[in-house]
């Protein structure tokens, strides 16, 4: 069996499909799974570890957020002590308290993977942002830094391969797409594939952390997502290459890809 934490998430489910497909077992866990998985209920984590050879650890709401670190070391001790064998980080690139829980992972015992990853491009689609898009304005205290943004179908390939080939184990892979867009590049990517005007608004932090509880996420975000945006993760990096011999999708396939399966259509006024 190998564990899937967050396996109904973006990247989550992906690898669950990518392992299903090879005819290896998973076990999803989540706060709403059969095998119920609670980041803030450590009375959840054993029954979830029990009998897993390997684990894809993703954590909710944000590896670089404080306390996360902590958390996550803690569950990748209880990993080693139950026989786990191999355990994979989903991380996040140029955050420094992600690193830390990179650290206590490598430390736990086990073989470990870390995945560290830009931006995911699926944030359009699937997350908060979607309303965005369909609003044709996307509002976000980013300034004109620019992102490499990954594909999460890329992440999960990576996954996959990291769960089921030992080559990729003690291997720290940084995921990003091929070139960096700013947000107003994005919109215009964006407007291209979908056929309609879509802008990009810089705005300040105090409505940035509106935007932040309106969609149920904690405010904490907003001082993180500040300071990632600073530059530091402007060069798009290897990893995909790395990891997997071939080149990251870029941002323009995905976003046609997505506005074919009508993600991004707009219901017509009534």
């Amino acid at each position: 069996m190998t564990l899937l934490i967050g396996g109904t998430g973006k990247t989550g489910r992906r690898v669950a499909d990518r392992l299903t497909a090879q005819g290896i077992d998973v076990r999803i866990a989540s706060r709403h799974s059969a095998t119920r998985f609670d980041w803030n209920d450590e009375t959840t984590w054993q029954p979830a570890i029990e009998g897993e050879r390997a684990a894809y650890v993703t954590f909710h709401p944000d590896l670089g957020l404080p306390g996360a670190a902590d958390r996550v070391g803690a569950f990748a001790g209880l990993a080693a002590e139950l026989g786990v064998e191999h355990l994979v980080l989903l991380s996040g690139r140029g955050e420094p308290l992600a690193r830390e829980a990179e650290q206590r992972v490598a430390a736990a015992g086990t073989a470990w993977t870390v995945v560290a990853c830009s931006w995911f491009a699926q944030n359009f689609s699937e997350d908060f942002l979607r309303d965005a898009v369909l609003d044709g304005d996307i509002r976000l205290p980013a300034g004109d830094v620019p992102e490499p943004f990954v594909d999460a179908e890329d992440i999960a390939d990576v996954v996959a391969a990291a769960l089921t080939d030992p080559r990729h184990r003690g291997r720290r892979y940084e995921l990003t797409g091929p070139r960096a867009l700013t947000f107003a590049d994005v919109a215009g990517e964006l407007s291209r594939a979908t056929g309609r005007t879509i802008r990009y608004t810089p705005i300040g932090s105090e409505e940035y952390e509106r935007v932040l509880l309106a969609a149920g996420l904690p405010v904490e975000l907003g001082d993180m997502f500040r300071g990632i945006l600073d530059g530091r993760n402007a060069e798009p990096a290897d990893g995909v290459r790395e990891a997997l011999g071939r080149p990251a999708r870029d941002f323009s396939a995905y976003a046609t890809a997505a506005a074919a399966t009508g993600v991004w259509s707009v219901p017509p006024v009534r």
